[in-house]
């Protein structure tokens, strides 16, 4: 065997081989560990041999799990997802997806085994040979495993708002994944989501305003600002003197600095003598949502 056969399997796999794949490839236990004990390879676990030495990356991370998972396990959750591109909902912790009963040992640090009992092989895509559960099935097991509603709505909002699926690719998967907790839940704010919510936050408005009897805000408005950049607003409601109220929901990630200071430009930029910003967050409008109806109707909101 030649030292490009067992390289040529590696690179594809971040540097990370199986001693499966280096048996099969005439690599016996001896030269694996001659060469780790001689410090060219690196034992990640007892079945992932790494061929480069130093922190793993990310991918490499994701590598490790399904190599050390076996051959049908899969990036699976939130890591998918950001697989797939989604911002704003990173976890250090990799999810990997293993079927029922696996034995993964004493598993790997940094690195989360779910063990589900669905069948992973129609869950599978390839995302540059990395096996990767399909976008819509990661999120919609993630999601119906959390605790707090507003994070499993949360995802499903945000997958839509990013363009990554589309509410009827998700209802269709809510289906095919029939037992799944939640569906109920997960069909009710898709149907919202579809009616224009792009966010949780705004979704906490739509029932806000039904709760309190005032009237349903036009939602992602176009808008130029005071420089003339084009911005879409959260909420806004014509009042009866002619002036627009513009409300913007401000999430977590609004709370760092960088976001909070770029929020305060985005607030002066819109703001002009017959446009009024106004905002609230997602806290107000999950725990306080009585006090935000109130200050709307007061600042001239109509009722429904």
């Amino acid at each position: 065997m030649s030292r490009e056969d067992w390289r040529r399997v590696a690179d594809a796999q971040c540097g990370l081989i199986t001693r499966g794949q280096l048996g099969a490839l005439g690599i016996d236990r001896w030269a694996i560990r001659h060469r780790v004990s001689s410090g060219r390879w690196i034992e990640l676990t007892p079945t992932v041999i790494g061929t480069t030495t130093g922190q793993l990356s990310r991918d490499q991370m994701m590598w490790l799990g399904v190599l050390h998972g076996g051959d049908t396990a899969l990036v699976g959750d939130l890591t998918a997802a950001e697989v797939a591109g989604l911002r704003n909902w990173h976890r250090d912790e990799v999810t990997i997806l293993v079927p029922h009963g696996a034995d993964v040992g004493a598993g790997c640090t940094g690195i989360r085994f779910r063990w589900i009992r669905r069948n992973l092989e129609e869950l599978r895509r390839s995302a540059g040979g990395l096996p990767v559960c399909r976008y819509e099935p990661a999120v919609l097991l993630f999601a119906s495993r959390q605790r707090s509603t507003r994070t499993a709505e949360g995802i499903l909002a945000a997958s839509v708002q990013q363009q990554l699926t589309s509410p009827a690719a998700l209802l269709e998967w809510i289906d095919r994944l029939t037992p799944l907790r939640g569906a109920a839940r997960f069909r009710q704010c898709l149907a919202e989501i579809a009616g224009g919510a792009h966010s949780v936050g705004e979704l906490d408005v739509k029932r806000m305003c039904k709760r309190f009897g005032i009237k349903p805000p036009d939602r992602q408005v176009r808008r130029r600002d005071s420089q003339g950049r084009l911005r879409f607003t959260d909420c806004e409601w014509r009042l009866p003197d002619g002036r627009t109220l513009v409300l913007e929901v401000d999430g977590g990630f609004h709370m760092d600095v960088e976001h909070w200071e770029d929020d305060l430009a985005r607030q002066r930029a819109l703001t002009s003598p017959p446009r009024i910003v106004v905002r609230c967050t997602t806290r107000e409008l999950r725990d306080e949502p009585g006090r935000v109806a109130h200050d709307l109707l007061l600042l001239g909101v109509p009722a429904a």
